[in-house]
């Protein structure tokens, strides 16, 4: 890119259209990038948009960068980095989610059968609210992934992935009290004869 330098002062000095410049110029360069570690156009886009906010917010400073498109490549990588660890970290939550439930199915089968489970489940999944609801529905009962479930209810594959969350945050809690509730009655009744 022509000016480089020129460019940066403008940006630093707040031009929104120097910013444009830079941000044209090297988008699709970055795009690429990001896109061969994340495999997901829509991942990739958020992560570049969320390496030229932080531009934009640090413009001041650009005057000091002596590699601009060295300086992207590290922001760029830095970012999709901590997006693969939040990603992990979310498959990781939703495993041990599903680890704690099986033995909780474990449990429930010595004192109920699996029809009266299934049902508490049911009857927590209904409390949900609409949209978490139908999120856990399509993946949980139609096997979507969540880039089609984002695509079917049009949504960000993020707040398809947030939904989910707090979906499954919900559903733990409530079928644990759930059972609770099943299980205590049960062991006072027991608690009466032994």
């Amino acid at each position: 890119m022509n000016n480089e330098k020129d460019i940066l002062l403008k940006i630093s000095e707040g031009d929104q259209r120097a910013f444009t410049m830079l941000f044209d110029f090297y988008y699709r360069h970055l795009g690429h990038y990001v896109f061969v570690i994340t495999e997901s156009e829509e991942e990739t886009e958020e992560i570049i948009q969320d390496v030229f906010i932080k531009v934009w917010e640090k413009r001041e400073t650009l005057q000091r960068i002596d590699n601009m498109k060295a300086y992207l490549f590290v922001l760029s990588k830095n970012r999709t980095l901590n997006y693969l660890r939040d990603k992990a970290k979310a498959r990781m939550i939703e495993k041990k989610w599903c680890d704690e439930n099986l033995e909780s199915s474990y449990l429930i089968d010595s004192y109920s059968d699996q029809e009266e489970y299934h049902q508490i489940i049911q009857e927590a999944v209904s409390d949900l609210p609409p949209q978490q609801q139908r999120v856990y529905q399509l993946s949980r009962q139609e096997n979507l992934k969540y880039d089609e479930i984002a695509t079917q209810m049009g949504l960000s594959k993020t707040t398809v992935k947030k939904h989910m969350q707090l979906a499954l945050g919900f559903l733990k809690k409530n079928v644990k009290d759930r059972i609770e509730n099943l299980i205590l009655p049960l062991l006072v009744l027991l608690s009466l004869f032994f």
